[in-house]
């Protein structure tokens, strides 16, 4: 039974996604995005997406121009042309080897689902995506070996200053959250040098953090 992580994340107002810019110039929603590439210019990427609102308005400007190619009632596919490697969040994620299974828009808010092996390519492709843009981690999944699907907290070391976390990872090697403990507040102060003043007031700004984390997790 495969053990991997089912991702969903948000990224705030990505610049340079056509689609996402697209959903937001119209006021609507985007999904059923598809893209391929011909074999004949590589190079070349051609994307189809179904919007959910009135056409795009006249004054929507990018460098790829998304032409209405059928209709849906109140709703119209779009399709345009771009250059691959344009560094968008798509490709970033596609880098590490992972399809994007499901994109789709609300607002200016791009919203993307994608498989990884574990956490440690998981960490990878958050990694390069922060570093770019503001990411939202909605929801983690990973498959159980009873087939259920168990819920993932993905925390973002970022969030922890050098400090906080120096703090934590000491306190979780010496014991100091096991029960009982293998060891107290003074033993790890020590060891990190400070008063145990000092490490309550780290240990509980890293706490808060972790648990701010979870909580907004568990509201995604």
């Amino acid at each position: 039974m495969p053990s991997g992580i089912r991702a969903e994340v948000a990224i705030d107002d990505p610049p340079d996604c056509v689609v996402s810019n697209a959903g937001a110039a119209a006021d609507g929603e985007v999904h059923s995005v598809s893209k391929s590439v011909n074999p004949e210019t590589p190079d070349r990427v051609a994307e189809e997406f179904l919007l959910e609102a009135d056409d795009l308005p006249a004054s929507f400007e990018m460098d790829a121009d998304p032409t209405p190619i059928f209709a849906y009632g109140s709703s119209s596919i779009y399709r345009f042309e771009r250059d691959l490697g344009c560094g968008c969040p798509c490709e970033i994620i596609e880098r590490h080897d992972n399809p994007v299974s499901d994109v789709r828009t609300r607002g200016s808010s791009l919203f993307l689902t994608f498989h990884v092996p574990d956490m440690e390519r998981l960490q990878a492709v958050i990694g390069d995506l922060t570093s770019r843009y503001t990411v939202d981690v909605k929801r983690l999944l990973q498959s159980q070996q009873d087939h259920s699907e168990q819920n993932l907290v993905f925390v973002d070391r970022s969030r922890l200053t050098d400090r906080q976390l120096e703090v934590l990872e000491t306190a979780h090697r010496m014991g100091y959250f096991e029960h009982p403990k293998r060891a107290n507040a003074g033993d790890v102060a020590t060891e990190l040098g400070i008063t145990g003043a000092t490490f309550a007031e780290h240990l509980a700004a890293a706490q808060t953090k972790l648990l701010d984390a979870i909580l907004e997790f568990e509201r995604g």
